[in-house]
C-alpha cells in the first residue's frame, strides 16, 4: 500500500512539473467575462453603436458645472462620454437585464480605464445597476447636435460686444 501511495505521489509531482513547464497561455482557462459582450465601436451610415462598461457618478459632483456649462443634477438623465459631442442623445441598454434609457451627454469622462460612459444616478437606477456600480452596456447614438449651424466663438463674442456697445461698429 505504501508503494502505490508513493507511486501516485510521484505521478502527481511529475504532472505538476509538466504543467509548470507549459506556457501559461496553453493552460485551459474558464470563460472570460469580457468575451460575453462585444467591445468596441461599430460605425453605421447615420449613427454609431459602442459596447463597453458603464458606471455612475453623482454624490460628489452635485451642482458642479459640467463640460457643457450646465449644473450637474443626479436626478436628471445625463451622461459623461469622452468623445461624443456635448448635447448628443444616446440610448444606453444594460446587457445584463435588457433595460434601456435615453440620456443626454453633458460632461466629459469617465476617466477610469475600461469604462465607456458615466451615467447619472437616475439613469443608473433605471438601468438597474445602481447598487452594483457598473454594468456592460450598449450605447447607440440617437441624435447628434448640429454643430455646423452654431456660430463660432469669435462670432458669438463679436455679437455680444456689438449688443453691449450699440453704434460702435458703425464707425
Amino acid at each position: 500500500m505504501r508503494s502505490s501511495a508513493r507511486g501516485s505521489a510521484t505521478a502527481g509531482i511529475a504532472l505538476l512539473g509538466l504543467l509548470c513547464a507549459l506556457p501559461l497561455r496553453a493552460l485551459p482557462r474558464g470563460p472570460e467575462r469580457r468575451a460575453e459582450y462585444p467591445v468596441g465601436t461599430r460605425t453605421l451610415a447615420y449613427d454609431s453603436v459602442q459596447y463597453g462598461v458603464a458606471s455612475w457618478y453623482g454624490p460628489g459632483f452635485l451642482w458642479h458645472r459640467t463640460a457643457s456649462g450646465a449644473r450637474f443634477d443626479p436626478g436628471q438623465l445625463t451622461a459623461a462620454h469622452r468623445t461624443l459631442p456635448l448635447g448628443t442623445c444616446v440610448k444606453v441598454t444594460n446587457l445584463r437585464n435588457g433595460r434601456s434609457v435615453v440620456v443626454k451627454v453633458t460632461d466629459r469622462g469617465p476617466w477610469v480605464r475600461g469604462r465607456l460612459i458615466d451615467l447619472s444616478r437616475a439613469a443608473a437606477e433605471r438601468l438597474g445597476f445602481k447598487h452594483r456600480g457598473v454594468a456592460p452596456v450598449r450605447v447607440a447614438v440617437i441624435h447628434k447636435p448640429d454643430l455646423t449651424s452654431r456660430p463660432s466663438r469669435q462670432a458669438r463674442l463679436t455679437a455680444a460686444w456689438e449688443r453691449s456697445h450699440p453704434g460702435a461698429s458703425a464707425q
